[in-house]
């Protein structure tokens, strides 16, 4: 708080709100920063035999579907009801127009179902099943030859 001696020996008291305006910017950055690396639940994806590499699905329209059969589109939570018209408002300035679908291991199979059957009901039939791929005896992941 700074304080001037105004005229006739009163004093002037005035708020100083630069440090405030810093420090706030320093938490909207850092904010800024964190943001991106914040992830909902982890999803612990089922194995398979004859997957190939995962793929990147950075920049991609994903939708994962946890234990608890909650929904996920590119990370941000939705209900059943907002799946499709969400995905479909992700999709409207791609060019490829595929739907990567993330099921956790412990997910209900009907939900699974269900997304996918409600995507097929909203026009978007392109849509892949993302696994992790089986580990065998030996230490190493099945189909690594190829």
């Amino acid at each position: 708080m700074a304080m001037d001696v105004g005229e006739k020996g009163s004093l002037k008291a005035d708020i100083n709100v630069t440090p405030l305006v810093d420090v706030m910017l320093v938490l909207l950055i850092i904010m800024m920063l964190i943001a991106p690396m914040l992830h909902y639940q982890a999803i612990a994806l089922p194995e398979a035999g004859n997957s190939t590499e995962k793929p990147d699905t950075q920049g991609q329209t994903v939708v994962a579907i946890d234990s608890r059969s909650m929904f996920y589109v590119n990370a941000l939570p939705v209900t059943p009801r907002e799946l499709v018209p969400r995905v479909q408002r992700a999709l409207e300035d791609k060019k490829e127009k595929l739907v990567y679908l993330k099921g956790d291991k412990d997910a209900k199979y009907s939900a699974i179902m269900d997304a996918m059957d409600a995507l097929r009901k909203g026009q978007i039939e392109e849509i892949a099943l993302i696994t992790e791929r089986k580990q065998t005896q030996g230490g190493t992941t099945a189909g690594a030859g190829r």
